[in-house]
Parts: C-alpha cells; sequence; structure tokens
C-alpha cells in the first residue's frame, strides 16, 4: 500500500503522545513487525545468538517428533510449523545465511531419525511430507545459490548428507525423480547454474505440487 503525500504530512504533523499511542495500537495487530523493532532497538541478543536459539528449538522439536511419531502427516505437521519458525526468524533478523542452515537441519535431523520408517510406509502414506521435502530441498538450493560463492562450502556438507539420505529413501527418491529432482546435484554439490529456470518450469507444468 502506497501513502499519498497529504497523509504523510498530516501523520508528521500529529503531537508525539499521539504519534506513540497509533503506534502501539499498530504494532499489536503485526506482531512480526513488533517482534522486528524490538529486536532492532531493545534485543541485546545478536543475530547469531538468535539463530543458536532457533537451532536447539528445532533439534529438541524434531526428537519430540520423532518419539510421539504415528503417521507421515504427522511429521509434516511438526516440519512445517518449524518451517514458519524459521520464515519468522529471517523476517525479524534478515538472517539470509541462516535461512539456509536453519532449513538443512530440519531436513537433515527429519531424516537422520526418520528416514527408514518413512521409506517404509506405503508411497500414498508418505507422499505429501515427501514433496513438501523435495520443495524444501529446490528453496534450499536456491537460496545458496544467491549466497556469494565463497559462502558455499559452508552447506556443502548438509547438502551432501540430505542427498545420501534422500538416495536411500525409496519413497523419497520417487517423488525426487518425478518432479525434477536430480541427487546427484545434492550428493556432488553441485548446483546447475540454471536451476530456477528448472524450477519455474517445473511449477509450470504442474509438478511439485
Amino acid at each position: 500500500m502506497t501513502f499519498d503525500p497529504e497523509f504523510k504530512k498530516a501523520l508528521q504533523l500529529l503531537p508525539s503522545d499521539e504519534k506513540d499511542r497509533l503506534i502501539l495500537r499498530l504494532l499489536k495487530r503485526d506482531l512480526l513487525l513488533a517482534n522486528k523493532l524490538r529486536f532492532e532497538l531493545v534485543d541485546t541478543d545478536t543475530v547469531p545468538d538468535k539463530r543458536e536459539q532457533l537451532k536447539n528449538s528445532i533439534i529438541k522439536r524434531i526428537e519430540l517428533a520423532t518419539d510421539r511419531y504415528y503417521s507421515p502427516g504427522y511429521l509434516l505437521m511438526e516440519v512445517r510449523d518449524i518451517s514458519g519458525k524459521i520464515n519468522e526468524h529471517v523476517s525479524i533478523t534478515k538472517d539470509k545465511p541462516g535461512e539456509i542452515i536453519l532449513n538443512c537441519l530440519m531436513l537433515r535431523h527429519l531424516l537422520e531419525l526418520n528416514n527408514q520408517r518413512l521409506g517404509a510406509e506405503k508411497y500414498g502414506h508418505a507422499y505429501t511430507l515427501c514433496i513438501y521435502i523435495v520443495a524444501r530441498i529446490f528453496k534450499i538450493l536456491m537460496l545458496i545459490q544467491k549466497q556469494h560463492e565463497d559462502l558455499h562450502i559452508e552447506f556443502k556438507e548438509d547438502i551432501e548428507i540430505i542427498g545420501k539420505l534422500l538416495g536411500n529413501n525409496p519413497n523419497l527418491m520417487k517423488t525426487a525423480i518425478h518432479n525434477g529432482l536430480d541427487v546427484n546435484w545434492l550428493i556432488g554439490f553441485n548446483i546447475p547454474e540454471n536451476l530456477i529456470d528448472i524450477y519455474k518450469n517445473l511449477r509450470e507444468n504442474g509438478f511439485l505440487k
């Protein structure tokens, strides 16, 4: 939404105490913005501090979900919620490298603890979680491409391990092959230069859904 100059000028002329009341009212309606301002203005934690706190939370939540496992759908529900927390972290802190690190941690830990049971599920039961994982891998690879090449090495180990775990899971492999994800991109850490075009073409043709 854009505001006309006349409206902006009128806001600037409001008394300070009235501006303060309006800001507080608006922040109550937008918790993400409120948290972002708190981080920028008040919080003493650094971006790495926030990232480390979320890493610990992700590990604990994946482990708890694994202990309580009763279906792929249950794991998917947890992973989607964790993904939301990662998105919130990035929106608040602008932690672009952390977005990759945290997503890799989520998928790697999820598969390290659940790969065998997910591979043993009927494909129809596991499909929704599998397609979510494959789509998330595409997102991670595209995010890596946006980082400076010197930083790519920081993500290499996680990507290779995720690739090997995917390769050992028949349900994930079937989903990856059908949706245009080559596991060799991960295992060899060799991301195609035209990955964004590949992704767009797949989406336009009804894949990754």
